[in-house]
């Protein structure tokens, strides 16, 4: 009997020891949910700086803007950065979800960008044109038509507007709602899309080659910063301030600027 209790106990130990390793590295680790570019690429950049001070950064990549905030909320990982804070405002609303910003990082302008149509002054009467259809980028969208005179949105829509707060659309144009992923391969059947930076980016467009984007000191500018989300009640997990301050470096700096050539604008 002393014989099995003493290979229990060994056995028992070594499972606690093995444990205890496994949280000791889990302590040393930060998990981040992204959409690969440019967000993923970002922070590729951070994983570097982050390394040399112990910590080891994994990016789990996603391909649409639901399932980031799905895996944050469930805890499957850390933190996700791919998206702004009136985005994360709706999501929490439609989902009841505890989401929080805890960092703005950069900044991506949104671009109209030519379809059949080469330029906005040879729009035609009944062009199509394709915005996003989720709420928040949906207005920002419709708020870059409207600062290029395309059309007029009912006085105080601002950034809550929709399909239906256009008051005037002197070309008639015809805006189709895609899903923000899908824009870019829009370009081929409509005259003008009006793209996410990210997803512009991904798509191999240029902001330098974009017909219109928005400036840096319009209400989108200064309203749609990309953020650092954690589930409420983790704002001061030392790896997620950590990831904030490898965000915020100068290399990340730096990569943004030489990269993206204005397609990606960093707050910092």
């Amino acid at each position: 009997m002393k014989k099995l209790l003493l290979i229990l106990s060994t056995t028992l130990l070594a499972f606690s020891v093995g444990c205890g390793q496994a949280n000791s590295s889990d302590e040393n680790k930060v998990v981040v949910a992204a959409t690969p570019a440019p967000h993923a690429e970002i922070l590729n950049v951070a994983k570097d700086v982050l390394a040399k001070d112990g910590i080891e950064l994994v990016i789990k990549e996603f391909n649409d803007y639901v399932l980031p905030d799905t895996a944050t909320f469930n805890g499957e990982v850390d933190a996700n950065y791919y998206q702004h804070k009136p985005y994360l405002d709706d999501y929490n609303a439609q989902n009841g979800t505890d989401l929080v910003s805890v960092a703005n990082i950069h900044y991506e302008p949104f671009g109209i960008y030519a379809g059949k149509t080469a330029s906005l002054e040879e729009i035609k009467d009944g062009a199509k044109v394709s915005v996003p259809n989720d709420t928040s980028n949906e207005a920002r969208a419709l708020l870059l038509l409207e600062a290029e005179g395309l059309i007029t949105l009912r006085e105080g829509a601002g950034l809550n507007a929709t399909k239906l707060d256009i008051v005037e659309n002197p070309k008639n144009l015809d805006i189709q709602e895609i899903e923000a992923a899908q824009l870019a391969r829009t370009l081929s059947d409509v005259d003008i899309a009006v793209i996410n930076g990210n997803y512009a980016i991904e798509a191999g467009l240029k902001v330098n080659d974009a017909l219109a984007i928005e400036s840096q000191d319009s209400e989108a500018a200064q309203t749609y910063a990309n953020i650092v989300v954690v589930k409420a009640g983790n704002e001061e997990n030392k790896n997620v301030k950590a990831l904030i301050s490898a965000l915020k470096s100068d290399e990340v700096k730096n990569f943004m600027e030489e990269r993206y050539n204005g397609a990606v604008v960093p707050l910092f």
